[in-house]
């Protein structure tokens, strides 16, 4: 496994009236990290669904596919789609290999049921009851389905391929200080445009596909498995105009990018985290979100597996605390599904210097991000500021030129700041915020004890900056309550 990456789950979670959250089913997300030769990466996030088998068969089968000596740093950009495009299409037949037995024994089982739909169970005989106990166990071995999302890093340059819900973020720290969060690739979803006119060229009526939101239980319109919809897809009322398989296993290939001097973090998220995120919160700002939670985390813990597991956890309480609060979103909170969150560093200085603080070496600066619960924000959801330092200097947020004087800079100082720039296909916004460094105070060595609800005391103090919000904009009503829960 990859020491530059780190990874954070969590199961899924329904919440009940008072708040309390029980699992609703094993968790069914998978992922992999590999190094392999030559300079060769492999990461996935994979989301399962009715069940686990085809999340964990495609992460280990797709490892073998790629890593066993068929990608080599002579392959050109073609070459490696080609070969990513054949790996998926070899991982999705071999898993089918594995349930045709099953498949085989069902419609055998079938064949010896009565065709009569109104006799009840206890009318079946006993040994029709036994046949019926079989199939329903046969059915529950070859269902269900996956979702994934794959990074493979060659020659210092980065692929990403995608079949359905999952989703790869690129953060870049550029030397003037300014941050951009890249969003690779698009869902493959039932409101995806290309994908509505790829099924509409089949036959498929796409506009009663974008009215109902999934196929056969699922918002994807690409997934690995799932053999009723790929091959009784003509029994599936939505498909079955269809000419052809409509539901694919094909990935989506982005890139390559180059990480030649490229400073930042890679994030491949499963669906769950950012539905979690995006019912908390909305839309809109949820890629900002994550990338200002992992460079806040990356700054405080000392390993990447805390840095994950820390900002899956944070999600994960945010989305509690808005259920809770019974305010506007919280009807969109009342579960989640299970969340997955990989993290691969790039060109990132090693963790173990997160004691310190930034001006005795440490890496970064904390972030001032003014989490807004209410929908009535969004317009004017303030973009994060951050700072990610490349690896030999600091830079200043007065002068970006000069790095910053051994020891500790006066209290009057200006705090360095930084832009988050947005290039993902919702929004593009970006500002940058100056201070004199009070908004945070420095969180202490001991970590704060939790107090009998579980919270711990807060760490940064944002009153001041929403009174200079509130005045600076003279929105007065999106500046009050919006830190209590």
């Amino acid at each position: 496994p990859c020491e530059m990456c780190g990874v954070g789950t969590a199961p899924n979670c329904v919440y009940g009236p008072d708040g309390k959250g029980t699992q609703s089913h094993p968790n069914e997300d998978g992922h992999l990290r590999f190094r392999g030769e030559e300079g060769c990466f492999l990461y996935g996030v994979f989301n399962g669904y009715d069940g686990s088998r085809v999340a964990s068969f495609a992460s280990q089968c797709l490892t073998a596919e790629l890593l066993l000596g068929q990608l080599n740093s002579s392959h050109t950009d073609n070459d490696v789609r080609r070969i990513l495009t054949q790996a998926f299409d070899v991982v999705e037949k071999s898993y089918f290999e594995t349930i045709d037995d099953a498949l085989a024994e069902k419609a055998h089982l079938s064949n010896y049921l009565p065709h009569n739909e109104n006799m009840s169970f206890h009318q079946l005989s006993s040994q029709s009851q036994k046949v019926q106990e079989r199939l329903s166990q046969l059915e529950q071995e070859v269902s269900g389905g996956a979702t994934a999302v794959v990074a493979l890093i060659l020659n210092n340059r980065v692929y990403i391929a995608n079949v359905g819900t999952n989703r790869a973020l690129l953060c870049k720290s550029s030397s003037d200080g300014q941050n951009q969060v890249l969003q690779i690739g698009r869902p493959h979803s039932t409101d995806n445009e290309e994908e509505l006119q790829r099924l509409a060229a089949l036959g498929v009526d796409s506009s009663r596909v974008r009215q109902a939101g999934q196929i056969a239980g699922q918002s994807s319109t690409r997934r690995l498995g799932d053999y009723r919809v790929k091959f009784n897809y003509t029994d599936i009322d939505l498909l079955s105009g269809a000419k052809s398989r409509p539901i694919i296993a094909e990935p989506e290939i982005q890139g390559s990018y180059s990480l030649d001097g490229v400073t930042g973090f890679l994030l491949l998220m499963s669906e769950g985290l950012i539905s979690a995120l995006e019912s908390a919160h909305g839309p809109e700002q949820a890629n900002q979100e994550v990338v200002a939670m992992v460079a806040a985390e990356l700054a405080q813990q000392t390993s990447l597996e805390a840095v994950a597991q820390s900002v899956v956890e944070r999600i994960k309480r945010l989305h509690h605390d808005v259920y809770v609060s019974g305010r506007q979103r919280s009807t969109y909170c009342s579960r989640h599904e299970d969340m997955t969150l990989l993290i691969r560093t790039l060109n990132y200085p090693p963790l173990d210097d997160g004691a310190l603080t930034p001006t005795q070496g440490g890496r970064i600066y904390p972030v001032s991000v003014p989490y807004s619960n209410s929908q009535s924000t969004s317009k004017t959801s303030v973009t994060l500021s951050l700072v990610m330092p490349s690896q030999s200097t600091l830079t200043n947020g007065t002068n970006t030129a000069s790095t910053l004087e051994e020891g500790t800079p006066t209290p009057g100082s200006q705090s360095p700041t930084a832009t988050l720039q947005s290039t993902n296909t919702q929004t593009q916004s970006s500002s940058s915020s100056s201070g004199d460094g009070s908004l945070f105070r420095q969180r202490g060595s001991q970590a704060a004890q939790p107090d009998e609800t579980g919270r711990v005391p807060p760490y940064v103090d944002f009153s001041q900056f929403y009174r200079l919000w509130g005045s600076d904009h003279g929105d007065g009503q999106s500046t009050h309550g919006v830190m209590t829960h």
